[in-house]
């Protein structure tokens, strides 16, 4: 009589911890019918446990993804060994609402989940438990995380001023299309320009009207340049774009357009209004460079040509 008390006390335990533990913990056999659901379950599902006993979990929630979770439970069956999954694999298994879906940081829950095997009285595999864990803080924190390195590494490759590509960044990339030219022989050119005149700008207007002459100049490239070619600034007053699958024709319609878009600016700094120019010179990549540095410094030639020829105009450069 004593030994039937201990076990029905024994039991009652048992159940206590399995519906009060902080841990999803769904019991299943063979065919997915549910056999336990505890409190966890219940309180974020919404769904008593008397209404899901002995029912197919599948038919009960048709929208868990059934093909992958069937082989995972097969696979346990099978093997009798645990099986897992993560929120960084699959976010959540069933879509419940975080504990403070208004004051938290997410609205749904993350989970992460542990399959293991129960044996029966036959000593086979006849049932098996997930256990659903709340793992949504873990995924805020190194979303967050990755997130500020995501930022960190942005604000390490972007000029402050303008938002373009800084010259480091800039660099990597020139390097990068010359790699990638080797191998695919895809046209890309280079257009290189500075404001002209630009230091009469700072001694008569001041250096914060220097600051916004380059920020509207950059603003003139993002918007005259496509998503694919890649802009930056080189340092100062100069600026440096590669247009990609473009030729050195493409490069002076490209070139011409922007000139003429930062001509047509007119600055108003503080009741004085001016305008400024700027100069482009342009370099098609081609076999021959031996370089990414030879095309750069092709670019910066014919840049130089523009500025000796007047400024305020384009040159291709020429062997």
């Amino acid at each position: 009589m004593a030994s039937l008390h201990d076990d029905i006390s024994e039991m009652h335990l048992l159940l206590g911890i399995i519906h009060n533990v902080d841990v999803g913990l769904v019991v299943l056999d063979r065919e997915h019918r549910i056999k336990i659901w505890n409190h966890f379950m219940w309180n974020h599902s919404g769904i008593n446990p008397s209404t899901l006993t002995d029912r197919n979990l599948f038919e009960s929630f048709p929208e868990l993804p059934e093909q992958w979770l069937k082989k995972k439970l097969d696979t346990v069956f099978l093997l009798n060994n645990r099986s897992f999954s993560s929120w960084q694999q699959r976010p959540y298994i069933m879509k419940f609402n975080s504990y403070n879906p208004i004051t938290g940081r997410s609205e749904t829950m993350y989970q992460n989940m542990t399959i293991f095997p129960l044996m029966g009285v036959s000593g086979q595999t006849e049932y098996v438990c997930l256990m659903i864990y709340d793992a949504t803080d873990a995924a805020m924190d190194e979303q967050a995380l990755e997130a500020a390195n995501s930022e960190l590494d942005r604000l390490g490759r972007t000029d402050g001023l303008t938002g373009l590509l800084n010259r480091r960044a800039w660099e990597e990339c020139l390097h990068n299309e010359y790699k990638r030219f080797a191998r695919s022989r895809q046209n890309a050119t280079l257009v290189m320009f500075d404001i002209d005149h630009f230091k009469k700008v700072n001694d008569t207007y001041g250096h914060q009207a220097g600051d916004e002459v380059i920020r509207q100049v950059a603003r003139q490239l993002q918007e005259s340049k496509r998503e694919v070619d890649i802009g930056g600034r080189y340092g100062g007053e100069e600026f440096c774009v590669i247009l990609l699958d473009t030729d050195s024709q493409g490069g002076e319609l490209f070139a011409e357009r922007l000139r003429k878009a930062v001509a047509a600016l007119t600055f108003d700094w503080e009741g004085q209004k001016f305008q400024c120019t700027i100069s482009l010179g342009i370099s098609q990549l081609t076999p021959e460079q031996p370089a990414p540095g030879t095309w750069l410094e092709q670019a910066d030639k014919a840049l130089y040509q523009s500025k000796e020829g007047g400024r305020n105009r384009t040159t291709i450069y020429l062997d």
